[in-house]
């Protein structure tokens, strides 16, 4: 008698194990083992033969979730007479293979998501072990992105019932007097880059589904006062362009059994010149406090184009050299 574990995070667990587990119970009575779910891990006891064979109908199962957004009784018993009674072994793609499950965050229509740099991988592991994580660096280097899959995936293991994602809506070059539309029209392109997020881990209809029932709220900083916030993952992006005050308004919304991530960009500051940055202001107050971890990103973190690796460079060398003081010169 062995035993093993499959890890399920970022799997919709609920859609995985069917209707009051209905078809984890079809799993037990096909093959002679014992399975149980702890938190976001199947656990399989039984020989290794009997372990084998689970594992690979679990994969392929998975793989088709994640691929047509749910499951029926017919494709449960097709994959099991598939590996059961023939023997045959799914044709998975890598990205679903075990043992690349553990760096795992997410799985999704178009494959999984997980870290890809070192500093990725570190930002991942602070999530996982603290409440309050603050990820600061350049853009490009997936500090929102990883953020939002992990949100997602802790709701799909219900870990969580709800996320909430914020967002400053500071102006940058544009007042939003002068945008076109009533207040939502114009507050929308500040957190259009959540929704885009969202699209690439969610099914439309889902998405529509989650915000519909307020499951998932995508919102300005603004909105955020006067709220406490139990069960949710709550994430705010560009924390640069938060205040001092806003900064510690949006901490102190968390309640019971929440986390929250804070992304930001300190050298993208759009606040007015006198107005401290609540993300440079924080990284001192908060740097003793145990749950509260900061990860630092550079530029071996990008993963966009690789040209953007190469205009931070450019960037850091420019100010370097003295010339960042917002005037146009040459020979350089």
């Amino acid at each position: 008698m062995t035993e093993k574990k499959i890890p399920l995070a970022g799997v919709d667990v609920v859609q995985l194990l069917g209707f009051n587990d209905a078809n984890l119970q079809m799993l037990e009575e096909r093959f002679d083992a014992n399975l149980t779910v702890r938190g976001d891990q199947l656990m399989i006891q039984g020989s290794q033969f009997e372990i084998g064979k689970i594992e690979k109908v679990v994969s392929e199962l998975i793989y088709m979730l994640n691929k047509n957004g749910t499951l029926n009784p017919n494709d449960i018993d097709t994959v099991i007479d598939l590996v059961a009674v023939n023997g045959f072994t799914p044709d998975l793609p890598s990205e679903t293979k075990p043992e690349e499950s553990d760096t795992a965050i997410l799985y999704t229509k178009t494959g999984i998501i997980k870290p890809r740099t070192q500093g990725q991988k570190l930002y991942i592991q602070q999530i996982r072990k603290n409440d309050i994580v603050f990820a600061i660096g350049p853009a490009g280097t997936g500090k929102t992105y990883l953020a939002v899959a992990m949100a997602v995936a802790a709701l799909k293991n219900r870990d969580v019932t709800r996320i909430i994602l914020a967002r400053p809506a500071v102006e940058a070059g544009e007042s939003l007097g002068f945008l076109p539309g009533d207040f939502r029209e114009k507050i929308d392109p500040y957190l259009r880059p959540l929704y885009d997020a969202l699209d690439d881990m969610l099914s439309a209809e889902k998405m529509r589904g989650y915000i519909e029932k307020r499951i998932v709220e995508i919102v300005p900083l603004a909105y955020m006062r006067g709220r406490t916030l139990h069960n949710a993952f709550v994430i705010l992006d560009e924390a640069q362009n938060a205040t001092a005050m806003q900064m510690k308004m949006f901490l102190t919304r968390l309640g019971t059994n929440s986390r929250a991530i804070i992304t930001g960009d300190v050298t993208q500051i759009d606040l007015p010149t006198k107005t401290t940055s609540g993300l440079v202001q924080i990284q001192e107050i908060l740097k003793k406090i145990q749950g509260v971890t900061f990860c630092y990103f550079d530029k071996n973190d990008v993963v966009r184009h690789r040209l953007v690796k190469d205009i931070i460079d450019a960037y850091e060398r420019y100010h370097t050299n003295g010339m960042g003081d917002g005037k146009i010169s040459g020979g350089n």
